[in-house]
C-alpha cells in the first residue's frame, strides 16, 4: 500500500468528489448577499411594501416635473418571495401630464384584455411622496443640483424613507424634469395621488400606452 510522505503537499479533502474547503469558500459571499437581503426585508429597506404582481405595468406621460428626486437600485419581492430587481425613483411633489398607464392579461382561450387608466389630460396629475419600482425607463430629463453616485442609503433630498441599501450606487437632484416619459415598473406607491380627468377601459386585445 502507497502512504503520502511528509514532502507531499496537501489537498483539499475530497469527500463525494467535492473539495469542501474550495466549496465553503465559494458559498460565503452567497451566504453573506442572503444575509444583507434578509436584513433589508425586515427592516423594510426594500422597495415596495407589498407583494407585488406577477404583471409589470406601462406607464407614459407628455411630461414630469418634480422637486425632491433621488434614484437608487433595490428589489420588489411577489408573493412566492422571489427577488426582482428595480429602479426605485423617489419623487417628493411630482406632476405629470397627460398620463397614460396600461396592463395587459393574457387568458386561455379569451387572449389578451387591456386595462387602460388616463388622466390629467386638461390639468396635471399631482403626486406626493412618490415611489416607483421600475425595471426600465426612457424620456428627455433636466436636472437641478444633481448629485451622481451617492451612497444609496445617505439619501436625503426625497420623501422621507427613500434611501436604499448601504455602498449601493444612487443619485439625487433638487429638481428633475422629464418629457416624453416612458417607464415600465412592478410598483408605485404614494401619499397622495390626485388624477384629474380619470378615464378607465377594459377592452378586449392588447392595447398598451407605448
Amino acid at each position: 500500500m502507497l502512504k503520502r510522505t511528509d514532502a507531499e503537499p496537501e489537498h483539499d479533502e475530497v469527500v463525494g468528489r467535492i473539495r469542501w474547503r474550495r466549496f465553503a469558500a465559494l458559498t460565503v459571499p452567497a451566504v453573506g448577499l442572503t444575509a444583507a437581503l434578509g436584513v433589508a426585508l425586515s427592516s423594510g429597506a426594500l422597495a415596495a411594501s407589498f407583494a407585488v404582481s406577477g404583471q409589470q405595468f406601462k406607464v407614459s406621460a407628455d411630461s414630469l416635473t418634480g422637486q425632491g428626486f433621488v434614484q437608487y437600485g433595490s428589489f420588489d419581492t411577489n408573493a412566492r418571495e422571489e427577488l426582482l430587481p428595480v429602479a426605485v425613483t423617489a419623487i417628493r411633489h411630482a406632476e405629470l401630464a397627460n398620463l397614460c398607464q396600461s396592463v395587459v392579461t393574457s387568458l386561455p382561450i379569451v387572449g389578451d384584455i387591456s386595462l387602460n387608466l388616463t388622466a390629467g389630460k386638461k390639468s396635471p396629475v399631482v403626486a406626493t411622496d412618490l415611489f416607483v419600482d421600475a425595471t426600465q425607463l426612457s424620456g428627455s430629463a433636466d436636472f437641478t443640483n444633481i448629485e451622481i453616485g451617492r451612497d444609496a442609503s445617505t439619501m436625503d433630498k426625497g420623501p422621507d424613507g427613500a434611501q436604499g441599501m448601504q455602498d449601493l450606487f444612487g443619485q439625487q437632484a433638487d429638481t428633475v424634469r422629464i418629457s416624453d416619459l416612458e417607464q415600465t415598473a412592478w410598483a408605485t406607491n404614494a401619499g397622495t395621488f390626485k388624477l384629474s380627468g380619470l378615464n378607465m377601459k377594459i377592452t378586449k386585445g392588447k392595447k398598451e400606452c407605448f
